[in-house]
Parts: C-alpha cells; sequence; structure tokens
C-alpha cells in the first residue's frame, strides 16, 4: 500500500479509523502491524479521539450480579433518550479473593480493577488487560496497611498511572502514627515506584473504595480536616510532580451524608447527595468549569431525591440524573428527571454500591504491551482455531478495504470533506 499512498496519508487515513478496524488492519502487512502497534501511533490515535466533539456520545455501565458472582459492561447510546444498549462487554477475569473486583477508577475508556494486592488495566475497546506487577508496599514489607488506590491520566507525558496511599497500621496505641507511603505505578515505565510525595497531615477521606475521578492531569479525593470536620475539601494528586494540594468547595455547597468526586462533561465535578434512608434526601452536583479555579465552581442543580433513589452516579446529556435505586426485586440503574421527579427504570439490574457509569472513548492503549499470561491460558485450542481462521478471513477483506480507500484517495485528492466521507463510506 506504501508504493501506491505517501506515508503521512496512510497515517491520517489509519487516523480516522475505528478500533475495530485499526486491529483487523494489522494483518495486512508487518509493517502496517508494526505502525498501529508502536506507542506512537497509539499516542497519536488517542490524542485525535480526545478531540473530537462527538466523543461523550457513549456511556459505558458497570454492573455486578450476585448469581454467579459476575460482572457485566454494556455500551449506552447517551443521545437515545431511550438509553438504548448498543453492546454488551464480555469482562475475561473472575475475582480470586472476592466477590468481585474493586474499581479504581477509569480514565479515557482504560479501566483499573485490584482484589488485595492483584492490580489490572483492562480495555475494553480491544478487549484486553494486563496484570501489573506486585507493588513495592506490601504487607511482607511494611506490614499491615491500608490503601487508598487511584487511578488517572497524566496528558504531559501520556501515561496513564496507578497511586497507592498507603497507611501503615500501629502495632500498639503508645505508637505513634506514621506518615502515610505513597506509591506510583507508571504504564510507560511498566514498574512500580515510591514517591517522595507528602501526604497533607490531618486529612480523612470520606470516599473510600469508590472510584476517583481522573481530570487536569490528577486524581482527586472527596476528604475533610479532622480539625474541622464541618470543612469538606477536595484532595487532588498531580500526576506529573506528584505533589497533593487541596481544592476548597464551592461557595454555599451544602454538606451532604455522601460526597463523591467525578468528571462531567471533561470538568472535575462533585456528587453531593443523601440516601433513600433519610425523609430529606438531597442532591447537588457541581462542576469546575475552570480546572484549579475555586471560583468556577458552578452548580449544575440541586433537587430532592425520592426515597427509593439510594445513590447518584452522573449526569445524562438531558439532564436526567443517573442514579442507583431499589426497585421491588433488587437494585437497578435509573434515571430521575428533575423537572417530573419521575425515577425510569433502565432495565439494568445488579447489587448495590457497584454500579457505575463513565464517558466511553474507544483506544488502543494496552495493546502495545505483552498479552497477559492469564488471558493466554484462557484461550482454549478451539477458539485459537477459530481465531486464526477469522484472521486470515480478515486479512482477504482487508485488502478490499484497502483497495476501496485507494480509490477514495485518488478520487477526492482536491476535497479534503469529500475525502472523509469517502472513506467512512469505505469502512
Amino acid at each position: 500500500m506504501s508504493d501506491y499512498l505517501p506515508e503521512e496519508v496512510v497515517l491520517e487515513i489509519l487516523h480516522r479509523l475505528p478500533v475495530k478496524s485499526l486491529i483487523r488492519f494489522r494483518c495486512v502487512s508487518k509493517s502496517w502491524n508494526s505502525l498501529i502497534t508502536s506507542s506512537a501511533f497509539i499516542n497519536s490515535h488517542l490524542t485525535r479521539s480526545l478531540s473530537l466533539p462527538s466523543n461523550p456520545n457513549k456511556l459505558i455501565v458497570r454492573h455486578c450480579l450476585d448469581s454467579p458472582y459476575v460482572e457485566h459492561y454494556k455500551l449506552i447510546d447517551d443521545d437515545s433518550d431511550s438509553f438504548d444498549q448498543i453492546q454488551n462487554i464480555e469482562f475475561p477475569l473472575t475475582t480470586r479473593c472476592f466477590q468481585h473486583f474493586v474499581l479504581i477508577g477509569s480514565a479515557n475508556g482504560l479501566f483499573s480493577l485490584y482484589e488485595q494486592e492483584r492490580f489490572i488495566l483492562w480495555n475494553p475497546s480491544i478487549r484486553k488487560f494486563i496484570t501489573l506487577p506486585k507493588p513495592c508496599i506490601t504487607v511482607k514489607t511494611h506490614g499491615r496497611i491500608t490503601c487508598r488506590p487511584a487511578f488517572g491520566f497524566d496528558p504531559r507525558t501520556n501515561d496513564y498511572k496507578v497511586v497507592r496511599i498507603a497507611f501503615r497500621c500501629r502495632t500498639n496505641t503508645s505508637e505513634e502514627a506514621k506518615p502515610p507511603l505513597i506509591e506510583v505505578y507508571s504504564l510507560n515505565e511498566g514498574c512500580w515506584r515510591i514517591t517522595s510525595a507528602s501526604f497533607p497531615p490531618g486529612i480523612a477521606f470520606t470516599d473510600w473504595y469508590r472510584p476517583t475521578a481522573s481530570s487536569g492531569g490528577a486524581v482527586h479525593f472527596a476528604v475533610y480536616d479532622k480539625d474541622n470536620c464541618d470543612c469538606p475539601l477536595v484532595l487532588s494528586f498531580d500526576l506529573s510532580d506528584e505533589v497533593f494540594r487541596l481544592i476548597s468547595w464551592p461557595n454555599g455547597a451544602f454538606s451532604l451524608r455522601f460526597v463523591y468526586t467525578s468528571v462531567i462533561g471533561g470538568s472535575l465535578s462533585l456528587l453531593l447527595f443523601d440516601d433513600g434512608y433519610l425523609d430529606n434526601n438531597r442532591c447537588a452536583i457541581w462542576v469546575m468549569k475552570d480546572y484549579g479555579i475555586v471560583d468556577s465552581w458552578t452548580k449544575l442543580f440541586a433537587a430532592d431525591l425520592n426515597k427509593e433513589i439510594t445513590r447518584v452516579l452522573g449526569l445524562q446529556k438531558n439532564g436526567s440524573i443517573l442514579v442507583e435505586a431499589k426497585l421491588p426485586r433488587g437494585w437497578g440503574l435509573s434515571s430521575y428527571d428533575p423537572k417530573s421527579q419521575q425515577v425510569k427504570n433502565l432495565g439494568i439490574c445488579g447489587r448495590p454500591e457497584y454500579f457505575h457509569v463513565d464517558n466511553y472513548l474507544e483506544n488502543l492503549v494496552l495493546l502495545d504491551k505483552p498479552n497477559d499470561a492469564v488471558s493466554e491460558r484462557g484461550v482454549c485450542r478451539e477458539r485459537k482455531c477459530r481465531y486464526c481462521c477469522v484472521a486470515i478471513s480478515k486479512y482477504f477483506q482487508t485488502s478490499i478495504y484497502c483497495s476501496q480507500m485507494l480509490i477514495c484517495y485518488q478520487l477526492d485528492i482536491k476535497s479534503g470533506q469529500k475525502f472523509q466521507r469517502s472513506v467512512a463510506c469505505a469502512l
């Protein structure tokens, strides 16, 4: 193909393709496979995807079931008022110790989960996961510890990082509390590293075991000052310079029982709410329009919730609130209309406290990483043979697609707009 098209044109075409097509196009040639799986192409493809205005049109929903203990992920069309399900995504792992993995967080479509000292990065776009090496801070090396993990994306280095804030437990009450240790895993470096970051004294978490929010190159936690419990704060950890910072709450934000950090429309957000067991069940969502500027906190709305609502999860494009609600049998994902105060069951059931909703972004992250040993063992011989047959078939289909792209390029070289439409039609 490079004999007919300049290299920059090939790159431009490939950058515009969806992930599914790129995975198939690796069969075209060794040079294409090398290009698509290179870290430079993966990063540039992600950068372009992040710049597209149509990214937030899809949501990914996590929900977990009891019998059996299985995690489910679904792609949802956020542009549709009916909350249509686009696709079910199979989660490839089962936990060894717990009923379900603990979700640390998600960023740009990449998920981070863990159980005890086993940490996972999973990309549903390419159906691939990797198991991280064991952390430096363990029970064997530092005694009993309690960790608050976080996961985020550093745009300055195009790197995904897992953060562990490890609190060392005292062996007796007379022993002075030791400052927590901060450990960071870098996907680019492929290893854990204990940092020199200093955790701010007198700060405690209010969102233990909740997914953290990744925004502005930092991860964010809901915290409070132990000396002033009426002073809620947001604690950020910058993934580049590895420094903790405290962010003040917005003026006028009332303190409720539950506070979570989140990301709405690409901006750092606060979800504040009571639960359905209280008579006065309220909810408020605040968004920081200009990251790091306290005065830019903006209240999207505040509303009274029905008693059946147990947790606020996020916001839809149409203004409805995505919530976890008590159903006649169990719990389910629902949408709440603040104007009509009506709760609509969206037909996705699961265990309480395990629902998670985030924007979905296709990406190639982890494609350049070695396959996890667990995933290799989990592929049976029959499945491998079937995969090989499909790959051979895709090779010939790919050749046809590439020929179509070449024709499109030759016909529409003078019109960039027509060129884009033709490429889309060819796929």
